[in-house]
């Protein structure tokens, strides 16, 4: 099971935390603007990648609007790992974005 944040409560946390965040959108929505340091893993490809991320590290999911990275926390969580989705996603992001890979 996962859980679910608000972006009001995520932007608080990642401003004094140091967070692990998946941006499940496709490679040109997150070349075109993404949070710092999070990493692009596109849900069309979940099934390829999600192997590669460290069971014990707690994630957060986020995408446009909160629908794929619902579908990716679903994914996620099945397979054992700790993530939250985060609701409302990026185009209710107030923070800064990072242009490029």
């Amino acid at each position: 099971m996962y859980k679910s944040i608000m972006i009001d409560e995520f932007e608080q946390l990642e401003k004094r935390n140091d967070l692990a965040i998946i941006d499940v959108r496709e490679e040109d929505e997150y070349v075109s603007g993404h949070i710092k340091g999070a990493k692009n893993m596109p849900l069309s490809n979940l099934q390829e990648t999600a192997e590669t991320l460290d069971k014990n590290q707690p994630y957060y999911i986020i995408c446009l609007s909160g629908g794929r990275s619902q579908m990716a926390s679903e994914h996620f969580s099945s397979l054992g790992y700790d993530v939250t989705n985060v609701m409302g996603g990026m185009s209710a992001w107030r923070g800064d974005v990072v242009d490029g890979m």
